[in-house]
């Protein structure tokens, strides 16, 4: 087991892994921009560096200035979280000529994997249905011809996105030449590739994604479903497990064939497959996430088992020790996200807390919310044994939450949870349009 981990983020997630290390006797070491020199991830941390200013090109993005923070502190392993170089090659094949592990899956691995478009191939190739789409868009003449060839309106997409940058819906070519080069920067700033593909729109539908962990053995486990229709502008608000949505026929059908997917290429690590269900169960593969997803906190209420603890032991080459049939998947988890609408700093805080309640946050009275980075401040996420007693005790848990200084959206989050629409489980990816 490794002795000591750089986490290679901020914020909610670098204090989540912070504590799993924590719990397995692991030394941490903190990166921080200027702009997060008192945030609690920094404070938790055994030891802490400085990378550079708050642009995350400069700090979180910086691939040379974290690898020399590892080496400088010894730390014999990175974890990058989610978003920032999760899913970047080029700095995990750093990682390996240094002689650190990269948490993840392998530099070759990733190769072959971080394009949106290539995962798609593979996929098609292993028989999974997907979204009809192109590879890597040359320039906007390019995708102006292939989305005439596809049909609008489309999806404008990055090919190394993820939490939801660099999409745009697409419904003729005015609104494809104007947005563009919009959703190019966007992919640039946000990982450092500016390249995007095209895929044809399936809405409304239920976004629905299969938690998965594989070993270098070749076990690989499905840890079932999330559904996380509840979006505004491609950015999930809530998440639950399992689906209200999907039968249960369909339900192991997929996870056979995300099972079988995982173990055709060969994949280790933690990964989600994500897919998009029409209201005629026709269930598309969409993308894959090579990483630790936001919302895995709704997975680990709900089976027990700590994902970022295993990924930790996948990357130090010990093997999964349980199969599907060790986990009992019952009751209902469900988490929404408490987003910040401004900069600013806290002033007062409650967090609210009970049985199997979990509130997961970096934040403390006094810190400073900056506007260089993701909104996202906190997630609550709660478990009961049916999904109506769930939605209360979320609802109940959520009304107690108190952060003074920083305008959220938490009365935007119980607004959905009192919907009746959303109570009965008949909501799709189109729920939020015009919110």
């Amino acid at each position: 087991m490794f002795s000591k981990i750089l986490i290679a983020n901020r914020g909610e997630i670098a204090v989540r892994i912070i504590r799993a290390c924590k719990e397995m006797g692991i030394q941490t070491v903190a990166v921080y921009s200027e702009a997060d020199k008192e945030t609690l991830h920094r404070l938790l941390a055994d030891e802490s560096i400085c990378i550079g200013p708050a642009s995350p090109k400069g700090s979180y993005l910086n691939e040379e200035r974290i690898i020399s923070a590892a080496l400088v502190t010894k730390a014999a392993a990175i974890h990058p979280g989610y978003g920032f170089l999760s899913e970047n090659a080029h700095f995990a094949t750093l990682c390996e000529e240094s002689g650190i592990a990269f948490i993840g899956p392998k530099s070759s691995e990733m190769e072959r994997l971080s394009s949106k478009t290539a995962i798609k191939r593979l996929a098609q190739k292993a028989g999974l249905r997907v979204i009809p789409g192109t590879v890597a868009l040359a320039d906007v003449e390019d995708a102006v011809r292939q989305a005439e060839d596809i049909g609008y309106p489309v999806m404008l997409k990055a090919v190394a996105g993820g939490g939801g940058r660099g999409i745009r819906r697409i419904d003729d070519e005015q609104a494809l030449r104007a947005a563009f080069p919009l959703a190019s920067a966007e992919s640039e700033a946000a990982f450092s590739d500016s390249s995007l593909y095209l895929e044809k729109l399936v809405y409304p539908a239920n976004h629905i994604e299969f938690q998965m962990l594989s070993d270098e053995s070749g076990n690989a486990v499905c840890l079932g479903e999330r559904d996380c229709s509840i979006q505004i502008h491609h950015q999930k608000l809530i998440e639950e497990s399992p689906s209200p949505k999907l039968r249960q026929d369909l339900r192991e059908r997929l996870e056979e064939q995300a099972i079988a997917f995982i173990r055709h290429i060969g994949y280790t690590g933690a990964g989600t497959l994500e897919f998009l269900l029409d209201g005629d169960d026709n269930a598309y593969f969409m993308e894959m996430n090579i990483r630790l997803q936001v919302e895995h906190g709704v997975t680990e209420m709900l089976t027990g088992v700590d994902l970022v603890k295993w990924q930790i032991r996948i990357a130090a080459g010990i093997d999964i020790n349980f199969t599907k049939e060790d986990i009992r998947f019952l009751g209902s988890a469900i988490e929404c996200r408490i987003n910040a609408k401004n900069a600013g700093t806290v002033k007062t805080l409650h967090i609210p807390s009970g049985p199997f309640v979990r509130f997961d946050t970096y934040l403390e009275p006094g810190t400073e919310v900056p506007p260089f980075y993701d909104s996202l401040l906190a997630k609550l996420i709660v478990y009961a044994q049916h999904r109506e007693d769930a939605l209360r005790k979320l609802r109940a848990y959520l009304s107690e939450v108190v952060i003074e200084g920083v305008e959220t959206n938490i009365d935007e989050q119980m607004a959905i949870l009192t919907d009746p629409l959303f109570i009965a489980g008949n909501h799709d990816t189109s729920y939020c349009q015009g919110r």
